[in-house]
């Protein structure tokens, strides 16, 4: 409420810059899953909607435009991150055009309605062309710890915003755009409040399945075993976004499919991946278990690391393209998604034999919270602080020859 006070007193309209700063002080407000359900299907109002995202979303762009600003300078130079971040500031400048507007007003809910519908299909293409800044700056500049850690930090942070926002606007321009979706009728906006997670398991696979047919000219099967503790010999069913599961498994199954073949190539025996799915009090889970060799203790983390990726540079095209590809962005993304409602993706390998891949979703809509991030002094420290030295030895590639030893 602090923010609805400072509006009210009147804030001078100023410069973009100004505006950020003054709405970079809020904090965002999470909502729950239960909350977008709530308000989706039983008090469904084009006006509360309209007041809380005039609101809220310049609140939520503001936070993350500061942490921009505090990415290198060389970074910020690149035409890439030059264009995302005139697309946050136009986006941003448009939504404060309607402050001051009359929640009265019709035609101005209406227009506000459109805005959003314009925001959202403006970023559609944040994420590969953040990632393009990326590889731009990575090819002039080249890159050090430090710098890796602080856009890993970044990245993480910008693109789990990227996501809520995203959020925020699907609900709104599904609910008052005008446009219903046949295939879907049940849906709350973009959540699903009975998702047949087994159902969006199987159309991740098919989908796999087909770009691995048409690379590999064959696939591995799907052994898929389900166990429902919570409501035994009921439908595997949660309140979620199937498109955010979907994201997930179809990404786990590429993965999958892609080491199981290329491991077993010589045999051309094909081992299945199996996929557990449970549905505890608490928690639903998706085990998936491929025999595709695994990789080494030390590379599990790089491969959350957008800096890192064995791909070769992809083309920077449209969003319709498919997602992410040779970005090496999909499995850090997966886990964004994961983590947006506090759930996760976690990958535990055993090298020469196979990964397993364990999403963990909340089971309860009024756990499943949004997980923002909020720019405040930790978070400038982050960009700020000088990294010092380990405080734990650091193993030496040449081992020292104890012959030469000598006692002080």
């Amino acid at each position: 409420m602090r923010l609805l006070r400072a509006l009210l007193r009147g804030a001078s309209p100023g410069s973009i810059p100004q505006q950020v700063d003054f709405y970079s002080r809020f904090s965002p407000s999470p909502l729950s899953m239960k909350q977008f359900l709530d308000f989706g299907s039983e008090n469904a109002c084009e006006k509360t909607s309209f007041m809380f995202l005039r609101q809220e979303l310049p609140v939520r762009l503001a936070n993350i435009m500061k942490e921009i600003s505090l990415l290198p300078d060389n970074l910020l130079r690149t035409p890439s991150v030059q264009l995302v971040q005139s697309w946050y500031v136009q986006s941003l400048q448009e939504i404060l055009d309607f402050k001051d507007k009359s929640s009265e007003d019709s035609g101005a809910i209406h227009s506000f309605t459109d805005t959003v519908i314009k925001i959202r299909n403006r970023h559609n293409d944040v994420i590969p062309t953040m990632a393009q800044g990326v590889i731009e700056y990575k090819e002039s500049f080249g890159i050090d710890p430090v710098t890796s850690q602080n856009v890993q930090y970044f990245l993480d942070r910008f693109y789990m915003s990227r996501i809520s926002i995203r959020m925020l606007l699907n609900q709104h321009s599904l609910l008052f755009g005008g446009k219903i979706n046949p295939a879907h009728p049940k849906h709350i906006g973009s959540i699903d409040p009975s998702c047949n997670v087994v159902e969006v398991i199987r159309d991740g696979y098919e989908s796999a399945k087909r770009l691995c047919d048409l690379y590999y000219m064959s696939s591995p099967e799907l052994i898929l075993e389900e166990l429902n503790v919570k409501s035994p010999g009921q439908p595997m069913q949660v309140v979620y976004v199937p498109s955010h599961l979907y994201h997930m498994v179809f990404e786990l199954f590429k993965n999958a499919m892609r080491a199981t073949m290329e491991h077993n190539a010589d045999r051309c025996i094909y081992p299945p991946i199996h996929v557990h799915v449970t549905l505890g009090n608490e928690d639903l889970t998706v085990k998936m278990s491929d025999r595709g060799g695994g990789v080494p203790m030390r590379k599990i983390d790089r491969l959350f690391n957008y800096m890192y990726s064995t791909a070769p540079r992809p083309r920077v095209e449209t969003s319709r393209a498919t997602p992410l590809a040779g970005f090496g962005y999909g499995l850090p993304i997966s886990r964004l998604y994961a983590q947006y409602f506090q759930g996760d993706l976690k990958l535990y390998s055993l090298e020469g034999y196979g990964t397993d891949a364990v999403i963990y979703i909340k089971a309860l809509s009024t756990e499943s919270i949004e997980r923002l991030p909020v720019y405040n002094k930790a978070a400038w420290k982050h960009y700020k602080a000088n990294h010092e030295a380990d405080d734990w030895c650091v193993p030496s590639s040449e081992p020292k020859d104890m012959t030469t030893f000598r006692s002080i």
